[in-house]
């Protein structure tokens, strides 16, 4: 009987430890896969450089799930590139002209104005072409750079001196001569930043927000009066063949909000809310 009941209870014994192993191998996992993160296309005027990378390592930090990948250049090659089917999800233009043509072609929804920017004038730090004031631009042998007339900056260019040969401090004399000293017009106005700095022509017509804290030390810079400038609005849209229209509007909310605002202020953009 004592025999008996020994093996007995090694039976037992062997039938909970082999069930135990049989669980352990056969018991599916609980464990919940981590979603592949969302990238977002955003398509932005080269302006936006410097402020859209810093609001998209913030919004990154705050939104894990979401992975902003940027196209910078100038506003009139990214609506043809979109017009083209690049696959995009957002586009901020630097102008409202290339949003229109975007919208006109079917290529994206209402937009909003999101930021604003002015013009200025500037010299190499060493300033070779001695350009003490705006009339210095008139001087003969004056090399200078801008944006050609499709970008947006080219076009402010062009105005900002529509404007000042319509004053009889300068008047069409002067337009006639600045526009005799551009040697080169850039398909995007970070190239005629590069320009200037490194000396190749004596002066650049820019936006303010441009003269970042990485190229101040090798520039100076020349402001041009409110009466004569011009005051470039920044308009955002959702593309209508996005995958991730929702994620592109949060991201749209966000740059509208104090957060996104904050870090367009910190380079000199004007904010839309006053």
């Amino acid at each position: 009987m004592k025999v008996r009941l020994d093996s007995l209870l090694l039976a037992a014994v062997l039938y909970v430890f082999l069930a135990a192993c049989g669980s352990t191998t056969t018991s599916p996992s609980t464990t919940t896969p981590t979603a592949a993160p969302v990238t977002l296309n955003l398509f932005a005027a080269a302006s936006l450089t410097e402020s859209f990378n810093e609001i998209a390592t913030n919004y990154q930090v705050a939104h894990p799930g979401v992975k902003i990948k940027y196209n910078f250049n100038g506003s009139q090659i990214l609506v043809q590139q979109i017009i083209n089917g690049a696959p995009a999800d957002i586009f901020a233009s630097a102008d409202q002209a290339n949003m229109k043509k975007a919208s006109d072609a079917g290529m994206v929804g209402s937009s909003q104005i999101f930021a604003k920017n002015r013009l200025v004038v500037i010299v190499p730090v060493d300033n070779p072409g001695k350009i003490m004031t705006l009339k210095d631009l008139a001087r003969e042998s004056v090399k200078i750079d801008s944006a050609a007339p499709a970008v947006p900056a080219g076009k402010y260019s062009l105005q900002v001196l529509d404007n000042m040969g319509q004053s009889p401090t300068y008047g069409p004399a002067y337009v006639s001569a600045v526009k005799a000293n551009f040697v080169s017009q850039e398909e995007n106005v970070k190239a005629v930043v590069q320009k200037v700095q490194l000396g190749e022509v004596d002066a650049g017509l820019v936006y303010l927000t441009d003269v970042t804290t990485q190229v101040a030390s090798k520039l100076k810079m020349l402001d041009i009066p409110d009466n004569f400038n011009v005051i470039a609005q920044y308009p955002i849209a959702i593309v209508k063949n996005s995958t991730h229209a929702t994620e592109a509007q949060a991201f749209v909310r966000y740059l509208l909000a104090t957060q996104g605002q904050a870090v367009l202020q910190k380079y000199h953009f004007v904010s839309v809310n006053g």
